[in-house]
């Protein structure tokens, strides 16, 4: 089913509006550009995974804070009609992964569209594809990935302190915030071609679980124990054209509420479509409660 910004809900809608001295303006002279959202159904309980309701509020701020961004926002998966992918200069899915990713049955369109050189956004659970085939993609497409066996999921809060010089980290200063950051990805040989976004070091209280697919393992017990910093977002250029980016948070609903959490994802977005991010980055305001509460899969407990 696809949801155009045009059926938000009157509560997302009725945010104060940007004023022209807030947003300054950006990329107002810029070729317009298509964003196309994919997100995956239902998945974790209330607040969590909330892949519809985070692709509105993201695809709203686009669109308020960069004048010529046209955002669709594509609910409960991979489109029917693959139509609303034409002229899309970026992808973003944010959805469930693993076995079930939806860049695995539609291999043969989103490799058309890398092909084209479209950028591509993943959000949390969307890192992680099999190894393999669907593994070696993501390398290709995205430049690293979650791999069972390698890469682990704990949530602890991960703060970081520094932030490298790229058009992403515009306007975001040091922050720390909890949410399922996973780590130790599985990243391009050399790391060809990627730059870390946000890095931190993750205690070995995050390793406090027995080893298995997702939750520990000696190499990365060996690392953590290094104090090797974890890269948990990253920024990738294609060899053959086109942007990848890789955000491994996301579990948390209410981050989008953290206003730098949110303008590294936008920027991330706007970079990867091709264009300039602006200065101070893309100016959104802070959602409200009602906003975050807005558009989830479950009903909020207690209501």
């Amino acid at each position: 089913m696809s949801t155009t910004l045009s059926l938000l809900l009157a509560s997302l809608l009725a945010s104060p509006s940007m004023t022209p001295a807030q947003a300054d303006d950006p990329g107002a002279d810029a070729p317009p550009k298509k964003v196309v959202f994919v997100a995956g159904p239902q998945s974790h309980g209330y607040g969590a995974h909330e892949h519809r309701a985070g692709c509105l509020l993201l695809a709203e701020a686009l669109e308020r804070g960069m004048p010529g961004f046209e955002a669709e926002v594509v609910s409960g998966g991979w489109p029917e009609d693959e139509s609303v992918f034409e002229g899309a200069d970026a992808v973003v899915i944010y959805s469930d992964g693993a076995d079930g990713h939806p860049a695995i049955p539609h291999r043969e369109k989103l490799s058309a569209m890398m092909n084209d050189g479209v950028g591509l956004v993943c959000l949390h659970f969307a890192v992680e594809v099999p190894a393999g085939q669907p593994g070696n993609d993501f390398l290709n497409w995205l430049g690293g990935y979650f791999e069972l066996g390698w890469s682990v999921n704990p949530h602890w809060t991960a703060e970081f302190a520094t932030l490298p010089e790229h058009p992403i980290t515009r306007g975001v200063t040091p922050f720390a915030i909890n949410d399922e950051w996973y780590y130790h990805m599985r990243f391009r040989p050399d790391m060809a071609g990627v730059t870390p976004i946000l890095t931190a070091l993750p205690p070995e209280s995050t390793l406090s679980r027995p080893d298995g697919d997702r939750s520990g393992n000696p190499a990365v017990r060996a690392a953590v124990s290094r104090g090797e910093p974890q890269h948990v977002s990253w920024a990738f250029e294609r060899p053959d054209g086109g942007r990848g980016f890789g955000f491994t948070g996301g579990h948390v609903h209410w981050n989008w509420g953290d206003d730098n959490f949110r303008t590294v994802v936008l920027n991330a977005i706007v970079w990867a479509s091709g264009a300039d991010v602006p200065p101070n980055g893309v100016p959104s305001p802070t959602p409200t409660q009602a906003q975050l509460e807005a558009n989830q899969d479950e009903p909020k407990p207690g209501a």
